[in-house]
């Protein structure tokens, strides 16, 4: 079956693999997505031949090892050596044909209520991203709701000069997204006196924080969140998204991979973190995907790891 296998893309080795995983009925989908992508890290870093060399050789504990240590210490995660090789033995039972073999493979991490952060996260490829996506245009409530925003803001509400209009956005969002807002009134309000359409064109980050500070009684509010999303909802290639869950991927990934210098504290600035999630996407060679299916692929992955109501 090896054979057989390496005359096929690496997409379509992916395809057989994942039906392979998904007929051991012990694995979960969080673990069977991880290992779609951590399986095949070798291949991402080493290319085709090293990784067919590894998975065939008959020293592969001792190669498979060797190549994933002096990879991941380049990485600085050479703590996660073990379970980068226990799904890469997975894939190799499967490549073998050995169907009979239950693969033991470490779950994926999710984040408990003490605050703790996982123990592991899968190095972020474009392979993985691309899983993620596909995943996000399966779950339908997600998309319909998405579209059903499309419709508003491109199509019926597209401009800010009418408070009927800003209602209608600020409630719609308020209720799909969650944003805590209850009493959307002075909200809408605000944003009518900002006069943010040029600014929007224009893509101008300051907005985020006019925004998102709403005077309510004598006190000024902060809907941070809400006010990124209200700026992406016109115009998503420009103002990505925060939340909870791209937070917490983000600082994750600086922990463990270094890919930005950063306070927690500077997520919070809008300016910053649009800055920080470049260097993300920059980092993991993940340019071919904008920044709404970045905010896609983190929003899933930092749901499922480090969801605060499972």
């Amino acid at each position: 079956m090896l054979e057989n296998l390496q005359a096929l893309s690496l997409d379509e080795i992916r395809a057989q693999y994942q039906t392979y995983l998904r007929q051991q009925s012990s694995k979960s989908e969080a673990t069977i997505r991880t290992s779609m992508s951590t399986a095949f890290y070798l291949w991402q870093k080493k290319g085709a031949d090293v990784f067919w060399s590894v998975v065939s050789s008959d020293s592969f504990e001792t190669e498979a090892h060797a190549i994933l240590h002096e990879l991941l210490r380049k990485a600085g995660q050479t703590s996660s050596v073990s379970n980068y090789l226990s799904h890469l033995r997975c894939f190799r039972k499967f490549a073998q044909n050995q169907t009979s073999v239950v693969c033991s493979l470490p779950p994926t991490a999710s984040f408990p209520q003490t605050g703790k952060r996982p123990s592991l996260l899968p190095a972020p490829t474009v392979e993985q991203a691309q899983s993620y996506l596909a995943t996000w245009w399966e779950l339908e409530n997600y998309r319909l709701q998405e579209q059903a925003l499309d419709r508003i803001f491109f199509k019926l509400c597209p401009h800010n000069t009418e408070i009927s209009d800003i209602l209608l956005k600020t409630s719609v969002l308020n209720d799909f997204y969650s944003t805590n807002i209850y009493n959307v009134y002075p909200v809408a309000k605000h944003i009518l006196s900002l006069q943010i359409d040029k600014r929007l064109s224009s893509g101008d980050l300051s907005l985020v924080e006019d925004i998102q500070k709403i005077p309510v009684q004598g006190r000024i509010l902060n809907f941070y969140s809400f006010a990124t999303k209200y700026c992406s909802h016109h115009k998503p290639l420009d103002y990505p998204i925060y939340d909870f869950y791209v937070d917490q991927v983000l600082r994750y990934y600086r922990k463990v991979d270094h890919f930005a210098k950063f306070q927690n504290k500077d997520l919070k600035n809008y300016v910053r973190f649009k800055s920080i999630l470049k260097q993300f996407q920059q980092f993991y060679g993940l340019e071919r995907y904008n920044l709404k299916q970045l905010d896609r692929y983190l929003w899933l992955l930092g749901k499922e790891s480090f969801n605060r109501y499972k």
